[in-house]
């Protein structure tokens, strides 16, 4: 495996059509320099994800995802950052030399083939006589050698040993086998053994088909936990994974929605009555990434969980998941608690096929089971709808989330707009969009209407735009004048940028070329980075009536003002203490009045 040098890097994203590339999965349309469209990692009803041709960057600004053409491959195909970069660099033509990294080279190539390796033992292992007690418990559930062949089940002997041995006959280091999680450290410090023993095991795919982990049942009473599975490694991302890939991709597409359910065996048992469109989670509840997931695939989903309370539980943290991706969720709850490979098993492929397609509006669902509990009393009624308003708030449609409002109103016999106040009440403490947290990136509305907020976002953009205008003394007065904080950094790292010449092509010289985002993002945490996406997608005009040099010296002005104006009301505080120098505090002052004047450009005699 070799590196990828930065000036392929480089290439690849100049060179690559961003807008012919997004045009392959979103409709586009020109809007002034950029090209608009509905954004594909969340749903939207109008669009707010953008592609900018001249810096070959894309940017939503509703979910806030961004990044050039190797990123926005990367997050719609699922690749690795060398995956993607491999893929356009072989459409463009464009050879990647073999300069090889010595300390990360192979590392990821490493992990599959020490997964596939564990991967042929369990094959092998479940059908060497070692395996009788898993073959015995497989035929106990109803499989067959052919059953357990379709979905590559395995059995991890009981050995201490037998992964890190065949790990070490293949010359795949220990360290590989236990950063993949197949094995772990002795105490003593001196060599691995085996995570997974006596057990049955489930390989965890990716979209590709390469194995990233594992999932192990457990054979004998005594063997605790029941399910283990692998933990997390370089390619085994379990708040992203799912059991069940890439077999239900296509049934997916053809049938139009997902189905959830919980466990291996589960997702098995829809497989094998013909419904190939499940997928279980791996060993963690539904999380924001998995609902971005199904999104990009489907609209529709269908929960199946036990039929028992902890089901109920579990449908209702679904929903407050799955909800905000403008998910249409319907939900089974299998009758007598049973799991759907048991209720398979009882009741045959049309039973649990036909609870599966009649399966009724989840959050309607939810709403039943919270009036169970009684709406004889007013209390009881408040109870109800404090239970379900979070849930409600959650529906991303404001024409479905009313409709909701309307029908727990009719349910409960309340009025429309009680109800419907809970349910704003309810909102205000969650977001339109999951994939990113707004408030922790100090993006809120309330902060962006801020008026220090407004006057560093247009200072930003004029220093990006315009480099050409900035001098060294400006760039000194930029570190003494503005606040601390992400649009401080993006400014610095601008003018530093400039500086050093990473300007876009363009005319000879400065003038009239601005700043490469690509030259300053590694610079920047992610609030910088999300910031900086922003301006430089923003083609608005700063002032339509006014050259770039006065908007840029009344921004100027805007801050030193208030930098004047903030140490002011500091020595005004001070010279109210009856201890303070009052003498030296009055030529401190007139000092200051000396400055402003100075820096307004007012004489001393007050002539401008």
């Amino acid at each position: 495996m070799s590196r990828i040098s930065e000036s392929t890097i480089h290439e690849i994203r100049n060179r690559g059509d961003i807008v012919a590339l997004v045009s392959r999965y979103v409709e586009l349309k020109q809007a002034g320099r950029n090209w608009k469209g509905l954004c594909p990692f969340h749903n939207e009803k109008t669009p707010s994800f953008n592609v900018n041709p001249d810096r070959q960057i894309f940017h939503c600004f509703g979910c806030q995802e961004g990044g050039d053409v190797i990123g926005f491959l990367m997050k719609h195909e699922g690749l690795s950052f060398p995956e993607a970069t491999r893929t356009l660099a072989a459409e463009l033509g464009i050879e990647i030399p073999e300069e090889r990294d010595g300390h990360d080279a192979g590392v990821t190539a490493s992990l599959f083939e020490a997964n596939r390796l564990a991967q042929d033992l369990y094959r092998e292992a479940l059908r060497m006589p070692e395996g009788e007690i898993a073959r015995n418990y497989l035929v106990s559930r109803g499989f067959d050698g052919a059953a357990a062949d379709e979905f590559a089940i395995g059995f991890a002997p009981a050995r201490w040993d037998a992964v890190a041995e065949r790990l070490k006959k293949n010359r795949i280091k220990g360290e590989v086998g236990a950063q993949a999680g197949l094995l772990a450290e002795r105490k003593s410090g001196q060599g691995h053994y085996d995570r997974l023993r006596g057990r049955l095991t489930f390989p965890i795919q990716d979209v590709r088909g390469r194995v990233i982990g594992f999932g192990g049942r457990a054979l004998e009473a005594e063997q605790e936990p029941k399910y283990l599975n692998t933990p997390e490694s370089p390619v085994f991302h379990k708040r992203q994974a799912f059991y069940g890939y890439p077999a239900a991709l296509e049934p997916i597409r053809r049938s139009g929605r997902v189905i959830l359910c919980e466990g291996y065996f589960d997702r098995i048992a829809f497989a094998r009555a013909g419904i190939g469109e499940a997928l279980a989670t791996c060993g963690t509840a539904l999380t924001v990434e998995h609902g971005a997931q199904i999104r990009r695939r489907t609209r529709e989903v269908v929960l199946v969980f036990d039929g028992d309370s902890a089901g109920q539980q579990a449908t209702e943290k679904a929903l407050a998941v799955l909800l905000p991706h403008g998910l249409r969720v319907r939900a089974v709850l299998i009758p007598g608690g049973a799991d759907p490979d048991d209720y398979l098993n009882k009741e045959g492929e049309d039973a649990l096929r036909g609870l599966v397609d009649d399966a009724p509006d989840a959050l309607e669902l939810s709403i039943r089971n919270a009036m169970r509990q009684g709406i004889a009393t007013p209390d009881q009624k408040a109870d109800v709808v404090s239970h379900v308003a979070p849930l409600v708030a959650r529906v991303s449609d404001p024409v479905s989330r009313d409709e909701y409002i309307r029908r727990v109103a009719m349910a409960i016999d309340a009025s429309t707009s009680a109800v419907g106040a809970i349910v704003r009440g309810a909102a205000r403490g969650h977001l339109p969009t999951p994939q990113v947290d707004q408030e922790t990136l100090g993006l809120t509305r309330e902060r962006r209407d801020a008026p220090e907020e407004r006057q560093l976002r247009a200072l930003a953009r004029i220093c990006l735009q315009h480099p050409n205008l900035i001098g060294d003394e400006t760039a000194l007065t930029f570190q003494e004048i503005l606040p601390g904080g992400a649009w401080k950094s993006i400014i610095l790292q601008i003018i530093e940028a400039a500086s050093d010449g990473l300007l876009l092509p363009g005319d000879s010289g400065s003038q009239g070329r601005s700043v490469d985002v690509f030259a300053i993002e590694s610079r920047l945490d992610e609030e910088a980075r999300l910031r900086l996406r922003e301006i430089a997608m923003d083609q608005t005009s700063l002032d339509s009536e006014r050259s770039e040099e006065l908007v840029l010296a009344d921004l100027v002005g805007w801050f030193e003002r208030r930098g004047l104006d903030a140490r002011q009301r500091e020595l005004n505080r001070r010279m109210r203490d009856p201890n303070a120098d009052q003498d030296a505090l009055l030529a401190e002052k007139q000092a200051q009045l000396l400055e402003r004047r100075t820096r307004l450009g007012v004489g001393p005699g007050g002539n401008a």
